[in-house]
């Protein structure tokens, strides 16, 4: 039985007493409705009062049943009620230990400060290519969300090296913090930095000349919503057919064709091969657009002659199911 219905169940059990009593002393005294159902509510309840008029060897037999029966009544309400509270505490507490083992047991995963409007894009999309990740949100109203979702997260403040900890800081692949004010995304880069220095860190900001700030605090990119979506709209005026490929090949996660990038580890076979010869436009179907050299320099559009190298990224066009082969066969992301 259910929550609501044993609720509804208990309502049900004390309305049928009071009933019970009135009709009792209704039929058995002939008393008004009224006096019946006043002194029904003051023997249940119990209260001490005395008879409001007096009462035959039937009545008071009567009443001695009635005392017992809203006292079963009453009792098993209670008793009730109360396991509701302990089965919900103690859910929600196995629940949230549930919750810890997943969280200590992730690597390389990434956690995402912050659940609000561009938060929850965040994580949805990273849920969706299968990223593990660890949410923090200090907003109670959204841990409902979060759990509906099947999200892991942890409720408190990002700028908590405690709760840093929990979230696993010391084995994640990357932090994303993107909190309602860059004051707040600011304290969490500089807190986050000083446990893991070396860790990589996307925030948003918010207001113009916030980003310089989030880089000097530590952030490896700053992304600015508003500023994106301008360029973008501007894009969409002036050349159109550009932001439908950018829309078929990265907004659009519906549709086959993809945009992505594909790490080359020093033992894959394609390592000292020449683009003509490692067949990927071939026997995969892919564009390689760019290649970006584990220096950081960028080669568009390389020739068929460009040499593939150790610690590459192959910036690659084609559908997801050849791109996830490419990526099982030959290549991998780096631990």
């Amino acid at each position: 039985m259910s929550i609501n219905s044993k609720l509804l169940f208990i309502v049900f059990l004390i309305v049928l007493t009071i009933l019970f009593g009135v009709l009792g002393y209704v039929i058995l005294e002939g008393w008004h409705p009224f006096a019946a159902l006043y002194m029904t509510v003051i023997t249940i309840t119990t209260v001490g009062f005395g008879e409001i008029e007096s009462l035959d060897l039937a009545g008071r037999i009567f009443t001695i049943v009635l005392i017992l029966l809203g006292w079963g009544v009453l009792a098993f309400s209670s008793v009730t009620l109360a396991q509701f509270v302990v089965e919900g505490q103690i859910r929600k507490l196995l629940g949230r230990r549930k919750l810890d083992r997943k969280i200590a047991s992730l690597r390389n995963h990434y956690i995402v400060c912050g659940f609000g409007r561009c938060g929850s894009l965040v994580c949805r999309e990273l849920a969706r290519k299968k990223v593990p990740l660890v949410i923090i949100e200090n907003d109670e109203h959204v841990t409902p969300v979060l759990e509906e979702e099947g999200f892991l997260y942890m409720k408190g403040n990002a700028t908590d090296d405690d709760i840093l900890k929990a979230a696993g800081i010391e084995h994640a692949a990357g932090l994303v913090t993107a909190v309602s004010s860059d004051a707040d995304n600011v304290f969490i880069i500089l807190t986050a930095k000083e446990l893991r220095p070396d860790l990589n860190i996307i925030a948003r900001a918010l207001d113009e000349g916030s980003e310089r700030k989030l880089h000097r605090a530590g952030a490896t990119r700053v992304i600015s919503p508003y500023q994106i979506g301008g360029k973008r709209m501007a894009n969409a005026i002036i050349r159109p057919e550009v932001v439908d490929l950018l829309d078929l090949t990265v907004l659009n996660p519906d549709m086959n064709i993809q945009m992505e990038q594909i790490f080359v580890q020093e033992d894959a076979p394609v390592v000292g091969m020449i683009l003509k010869d490692s067949n990927i436009r071939q026997d995969y179907g892919l564009i390689v657009i760019a290649i970006k050299r584990a220096s950081g320099e960028l080669v568009f559009n390389p020739e068929y002659s460009e040499r593939i190298q150790a610690q590459d990224w192959l910036i690659a066009m084609g559908d997801q199911e050849s791109l996830d082969r490419l990526e099982k066969t030959i290549c991998c992301s780096p631990t």
